[in-house]
């Protein structure tokens, strides 16, 4: 099936881009024993696993509009150029590209929850990784080694996001299903979020 865009994309591009303003508002959640967390990289996966890369791209460009004309729609309540000039620009830029990698992987089938784990670890994880750190070591004038494991603190709170990107993600693939793109839909078929085959009638939401 082809995946074109709905009318209803337009409003599920929006809604996503404000999940991850919200959860920047919340600003940095302590956990104990690990580096605060902050929650709009779990907005940012949820781009992806449920929107997929094309509209899940779209609300990350929605978002750094935001950002650019000055909103403090980020983590903490900063927003304006000044922060695409900062020691983390690299991983702001790499949400983008996480978001479609994270969209590409999780799309690719069925939604299961092993499919969405490792979309998120790959795109929500190791893509951001992969420009936030060298970026941070260029502009901090660190050594890439020094960045990669001050970068490492942050990894267990990442893999907690992971965890409820796979929950949220397949709950609502339950629950909801209209939420995801009809080409997601149609791959759902006659199966359940975990694969199991049930009656086809009894799958809300297939086309």
């Amino acid at each position: 099936m082809k995946d074109s865009w709905e009318a209803r994309d337009t409003a599920r591009v929006a809604v996503f881009a404000a999940v991850i303003v919200a959860l920047g508002l919340m600003g940095p959640i302590p956990v104990p024993g690990l580096v605060p967390i902050t929650a709009q990289t779990l907005g940012v996966m949820l781009a992806g696993t449920v929107l997929g890369w094309k509209r899940g791209a779209a609300a990350l460009l929605v978002l750094y509009v935001l950002v650019a004309v000055g909103l403090p729609v980020l983590s903490g309540g900063h927003g304006g150029l000044g922060v695409f000039v900062g020691p983390s620009v690299g991983y702001l830029i790499g949400w983008l590209p996480g978001a479609i990698v994270t969209g590409l992987i999780a799309h690719s089938g069925r939604i299961t929850w092993w499919r969405t784990a490792v979309a998120a670890v790959v795109g929500g994880i190791v893509v951001i990784y992969a420009f936030g750190i060298p970026v941070q070591a260029a502009i901090a004038d660190l050594p890439i080694g020094a960045t990669v494991i001050a970068s490492l603190a942050f990894l267990p709170g990442d893999l907690i996001k992971v965890a409820l990107a796979v929950v949220l993600t397949v709950s609502l693939y339950r629950a909801y299903p209209a939420a995801f793109p009809a080409k997601v839909r149609a791959l759902r078929g006659g199966a359940g979020a975990t694969g199991e085959s049930r009656p086809a009638a009894a799958a809300p939401g297939r086309p």
